[in-house]
């Protein structure tokens, strides 16, 4: 062999070689995310004995788990969370600064995915009216849609609108739950019409026979050690029921109580499977999306506290429900060929009259007593009681005045009113949040929620424990403390590296590493940064 052809042998050899080391486009052909609202991280190893092989343990045994992922915004709460997991981003970009907010602009309160330009699909209620158009930046599955020309199908479905709305992004179909009619619905921002597979499972009246069988216990009642006794002080009662098990309904209440029992969870579950083959997701060409949130958990939560049984039960069933999708999942779109992210929202508070019986200083403000007793110190001191226009979201919204056109001197004073509190440790002036000694990474938190157009101008942190909530039972979210910030983060499937990451990341990262895995831009305000232990 001639030295010119062993040349051109080698060089193909190894141009074959580093070919064959691209990553090309290869991608899964479904990806689906799962969000359970209000999950504590401890919540994985705290029931991990109740839980069976098939489920979180199927998932934290073959997959890979982010021990140390943290929200980096503030508030904590559900319509946040989930834009900021599927944008990548945090309120001052995406634009999602709440649940609900104050337009600072015009002054008028909007919900997160409010929009008067749509008509409900499927219900009449006029609440239905929901659509993406206050999310401002793509999402995950709006880059995918961008990268496919629009091949890949994204779906998301909740009960919550927030939650299957936010994750759709702007060129996604979104279903969600309404309580008057008993189904799933939708808005003419996305179609005028239901798909013939929703009507079908609508059909079903799967809330009503969910419901009518009641909530008992999974197991014998001794089994259930990681709880306070099932009577205790510190829960809230079923309507014309109590609380203790076994739990029972009337007819007239299936409908709604349905978001307040596990059977939630079984029912968007069953929607998601109705999904996966009425719209053939994984069987296309392209990668499609099913983004499932589970509400169910969240409105336990609120109800009964992290300590009750009914959160263990809740956990034991979601588990239970989880494997049996998992499950489905590998029969019709096959073991190797999906990626599927868990994760969480926003985690919950211990309640705090629980904690001040075990000793741990607490305290629960409410948010309406604070607004009334702000703006009656702005009428004594001030002699203007208009100047404190809002509370909310833990930030006080303040309006300028005739009296008080500049509000620097406002929120001196307030800021000085507030922190007579012993319960507020800090109160941040928005504008200018390097002038409190507050520590890091509470003030990057602090700053990477606050949106000019739909915040409030001062930022009230609480102590440790305590939080702004209604009543003596159940409990919140919301504060930058860990448990409500340190959420789950499991990953499973296509192109995931078996394992653990025990170093701190951030909800920001889930779709800067989904864009790494997928081959396509991140979303177009992501501040994300990829995790590389998780990729195969």
């Amino acid at each position: 062999m001639s030295f010119r052809s062993a040349f051109l042998l080698l060089f193909a050899l190894s141009t074959q070689q580093l070919f064959a080391q691209q990553p090309g486009v290869q991608r899964p052909k479904l990806v689906v995310g799962v969000v359970i609202d209000q999950m504590r991280y401890d919540y994985l190893y705290r029931f991990y004995d109740r839980y069976g092989t098939g489920g979180f343990r199927r998932l934290l045994e073959q997959g890979h788990s982010c021990e140390q992922a943290m929200i980096n915004y503030l508030p904590a709460y559900t319509a946040p969370g989930h834009a900021c997991i599927y944008t990548g981003s945090v309120p001052s970009v995406h634009g999602i600064a709440g649940n609900n907010w104050i337009d600072n602009l015009t002054r008028r309160a909007w919900y997160c995915t409010e929009d008067t330009t749509v008509t409900p699909v499927g219900g009449t209620h006029p609440l239905l009216r929901q659509s993406p158009r206050n999310l401002r930046g793509t999402t995950i599955t709006d880059e995918l849609n961008l990268a496919t020309n629009f091949r890949s199908r994204v779906i998301g479905i909740s009960l919550k609108d927030r939650g299957s709305i936010l994750p759709a992004g702007h060129t996604g179909k979104a279903f969600w739950y309404d309580d008057k009619s008993g189904n799933f619905v939708t808005s003419t921002y996305y179609s005028n019409s239901l798909p013939g597979w929703m009507e079908r499972f609508n059909a079903r009246k799967l809330p009503d026979s969910l419901a009518a069988t009641g909530w008992q216990l999974s197991a014998p009642a001794e089994r259930y050690r990681q709880s306070l006794p099932d009577s205790n002080a510190y829960e809230a009662a079923f309507r014309g029921g109590g609380v203790t098990f076994p739990h029972s309904f009337a007819p007239a209440s299936y409908k709604s109580v349905i978001r307040s029992i596990p059977a939630g969870n079984t029912f968007v579950l069953e929607a998601a499977k109705a999904c996966l083959d009425g719209e053939r997701l994984g069987r296309g060409e392209a990668t499609d999306v099913l983004a499932v949130s589970l509400s169910s958990t969240d409105y336990i939560g609120h109800q009964f506290a992290p300590n009750s049984v009914e959160i263990e039960d809740t956990y034991v069933k979601l588990d239970r429900d989880l494997a049996a999708f998992l499950d489905y999942l590998d029969s019709r779109v096959g073991k190797d060929n999906y990626l599927l992210f868990l994760t969480a929202d926003h985690g919950g508070a211990h309640n705090v009259r629980f904690l001040n019986d075990i000793r741990v200083p607490a305290v629960n403000r409410d948010e309406d007593s604070i607004a009334k007793a702000l703006k009656d110190w702005a009428y004594r001191t001030l002699g203007d009681s208009t100047v404190v226009h809002w509370v909310m979201n833990y930030q006080v919204f303040l309006k300028k005045s005739e009296s008080y056109p500049d509000l620097d001197v406002v929120k001196a004073k307030l800021t000085e009113y507030l922190l007579q509190d012993p319960e507020i440790a800090y109160v941040l002036d928005m504008e200018h949040p390097e002038s409190a000694a507050v520590p890091e990474p509470v003030r990057a938190m602090a700053v990477n929620g606050y949106n000019r157009q739909r915040s409030g101008e001062l930022l009230i942190l609480f102590h440790p424990g305590s939080y702004f909530g209604y009543g003596q039972t159940g409990t919140t979210h919301g504060t930058w403390h860990p448990y409500d910030s340190h959420i789950p983060l499991l990953w499973y499937g296509w192109g995931i590296r078996k394992g653990a990451t025990r170093r701190t990341v951030h909800m920001t990262d889930i779709s800067a590493t989904l864009a790494a895995l997928l081959h396509i831009q991140m979303p177009s305000g992501c501040i994300g940064t990829v995790i590389p232990e998780v990729i195969r």
